[in-house]
């Protein structure tokens, strides 16, 4: 491991699966319930798929660049590549474990039992065989391929396939319906539940034949495809018509993992490679079973308890019941915090602005939108309602273009502006703005967030979000929209921290007053919370801070290339990390500015990319209730010593022990929120 990592920077791929490793550890997590560690299983999973779509296919276009600007991209990408596979491998054999000799043997404890073909009686041997007849038989196809027509042979992408060797040389290949439930659950026996997979439902009748059955084994296979689009021109053309093009070839991209059954012979795996034009790098081992993203639909045919109670969000304790959204902004800025409290505010918000008399103009940017949406409603109502809406759309957000391009659609037939993806850059801020004009006054309305305009996820990740009627913020704020509307290149902000503009150049100066502070002998302290931190130059700054003597907390949920506890480099830096059952997803930045205390909360992780290649909105808190708010929550994160995990040199995951009183930090957030109500 140590080979892809310097005392200075730890590698940002390596780390990400340093992250995934701690959702695993989650499902290895006995404190869980059963159902909360299938799902982070479930996690696991998919945070894999996404990783092979979009960063190893990275890597492997950047091997292809020339040599000199490649080694400014990567260094030394193949062996990056086969670091990877090396831990990758290590981590599915560590999956395999913790499904079949901890979660399995704990089903059959609780009356369920997960079985394969090889298991079925006699009597799940006909329902298996009448499911097959009536519900999978047409909703399959078997091909055969050899070398003679290979060229035929085609793998979706992340579709889910058997396959079995005809002979040494044809390869049948059949597909795994995808609309059909993943999991089949068996009439009940002497009290007991079974259930299995679809795949062995296939797998015990393409065995059987009129003349009995036939001696052959079926094994699992998926395909992870490329997902860049790979536009080739983003600056002449409409990029949205593009973008909405280049989907459809994202399915035939190449493949970055062929994941394969670890128990698939040798000669069977050498025919895949030949007849799907793959090579032996592409191959990973797993288990029998792929795709365990489907286990977020895992069934519990029981009536106990498996699984965590839901949180029911906590109603905000002034915007919940007040009578005009517009008045309690006027009277005070809101903080509202998800998911502890209600997405609700935000949604009335539009909604009453869609409706009253005085507002006149709309703006807002989405980046991931739900794909059902009374917020977005609300916007498309306000549209038809004669106001102003301008939405600004990023249809270059990775797996969400064409639910974006639909929403675009929408605003646009009821009567919004969209603007669509800039060229060579992403809109990643979370930014609102309402303008009402009562006579001859105008009063703007603000709303700045750590997460996206999507009820769903707002109830699934960790946020903020500012509602302000601040003048100089929401005038701030208005700069930024004029900038997506092209009205203007260079939003000239002096409160707010806008990426590409100001934020590495204000955030620098943060850091550098910290060291100013100690330096002279006054105490000096950072707080960050983030998703990721990966920039080099912030590193390199924040390693200055700490052998200026400035104390570093930090807060990283992912990738962590800051190596902390290195003598006369990061000493004084610690980091920890946090995975439950919430996403931690809010960035929180904090100085303290010699006992005047900064803070803010924005859109932007310390990634090259947020602060120098997208638009990110990062505003400051002046309310002095709800600094003391933010306080009180980041101090609750940082003694957690039930799900925080620290963050070495090794990144060796150790969850954090000690002598404290147990502060589990999301449970006792929900706490700190319903002791206020």
């Amino acid at each position: 491991m140590a080979s892809l990592y310097t005392n200075k920077f730890y590698h940002r791929d390596l780390s990400w699966l340093r992250f995934n490793h701690r959702v695993l550890q989650e499902a290895a997590d006995e404190r869980n319930l059963l159902y909360e560690r299938i799902k982070f299983l479930a996690i696991f999973s998919s945070n894999l798929d996404e990783f092979f779509k979009v960063r190893v296919s990275d890597i492997r276009q950047i091997k292809e660049i020339e040599k000199p600007l490649r080694n400014r991209l990567i260094d030394k990408p193949n062996k990056v590549l086969k670091e990877l596979k090396v831990q990758v491998d290590k981590q599915q054999r560590e999956f395999g474990a913790i499904f079949y000799d901890e979660i399995i043997p704990s089903l059959k404890k609780e009356g369920i039992h997960l079985i394969n073909y090889t298991q079925f009686t006699t009597t799940q041997k006909l329902v298996a065989k009448n499911h097959f007849t009536e519900v999978l038989k047409d909703k399959i196809t078997v091909k055969s391929y050899s070398q003679s027509n290979k060229d035929e042979a085609f793998v979706k992408n992340e579709a889910l396939y058997l396959t079995t060797l005809v002979n040494d040389d044809v390869l049948e290949i059949v597909e795994i319906p995808a609309d059909e439930p993943r999991f089949f659950i068996f009439p009940k026996q002497n009290g007991k539940h079974y259930i299995t997979f679809i795949d062995d439902i296939l797998k015990y009748n393409l065995k059987q034949t009129p003349k009995g059955e036939i001696d052959t084994t079926y094994y699992s296979i998926k395909i992870s495809r490329d997902a860049e689009l790979y536009i080739e021109d983003e600056f002449s053309g409409n990029l949205k018509d593009k973008i909405k093009d280049a989907l459809q070839r994202r399915e035939t991209g190449q493949a970055t993992r062929v994941l394969v059954d670890s128990v698939m012979p040798k000669r069977h795996v050498d025919l895949i490679n030949q007849v799907l034009d793959v090579t032996k790098t592409d191959i990973i081992k797993g288990g029998s079973y792929h795709n365990f993203k489907d286990f977020f639909g895992f069934p519990n045919p029981t009536d106990k308890q498996l699984n965590n109670k839901e949180l029911i969000p906590i109603p905000h304790p002034v915007l919940h019941d007040c009578d005009s959204m517009f008045d309690a902004i006027d009277a005070k800025d809101q903080l509202i915090h998800y998911p502890y409290q209600s997405f609700e505010p935000v949604i009335r918000l539009l909604e009453e602005a869609a409706s009253d008399k005085y507002v006149t103009k709309i703006r807002i940017t989405i980046y991931r939108a739900a794909k059902e949406s009374r917020l977005n409603d609300a916007i498309a109502l306000a549209a038809q309602n004669g106001k102003k809406v301008v939405v600004f759309i990023e249809v270059k957000a990775r797996f969400d273009e064409a639910n974006n391009i639909k929403w675009g659609k929408v605003f646009e037939e009821n009567g919004a502006q969209v603007i669509y993806s800039y060229p060579d850059i992403k809109v990643h801020s979370k930014i609102l703005s309402i303008t009402r004009e009562v006579g001859k006054e105008t009063t703007r309305y603000a709303y700045i967030a750590t997460g996206n305009f999507n009820e769903k996820t707002a109830s699934l990740y960790t946020d903020f979000g500012l509602m302000t009627a601040n003048r100089k913020i929401t005038k701030e704020v208005k700069k930024v929209f004029s900038v997506l509307n092209r009205v203007i290149i260079v939003p000239k902000t002096k409160r707010l921290l806008v990426s590409p503009f100001t934020s590495r150049v204000r955030f620098t100066e943060l850091v550098n007053d910290e060291i100013a502070y100690a330096e002279g002998n006054e105490p000096a302290e950072i707080i960050l919370k983030m998703n990721s931190l990966q920039d080099k130059q912030m590193i390199k700054l924040l390693y200055r801070a700490s052998n200026a003597g400035v104390k570093i907390k930090l807060l990283i949920r992912g990738m962590c290339s800051l190596v902390p506890g290195i003598p006369g480099q990061s000493e004084n830096i610690k980091i920890t990390s946090v995975i439950d059952r919430f996403l931690e997803h809010g960035r929180l930045y904090i100085f303290k500015a010699g006992g005047a205390q900064k803070i803010y909360i924005g859109s932007a992780d310390w990634m090259t990319r947020n602060l120098s290649h997208r638009i990110e909105v990062i505003t400051p808190i002046y309310d002095e209730d709800h600094k003391k708010t933010l306080m009180d929550l980041v101090n609750i994160q940082l003694r957690d010593n039930v799900k925080a995990r620290i963050i070495d040199k090794h990144q060796s995951n150790t969850y954090v022990v000690n002598d404290n009183p147990k502060i589990q930090s999301q449970l006792a957030t929900y706490d700190y929120f319903k002791s206020k109500q």
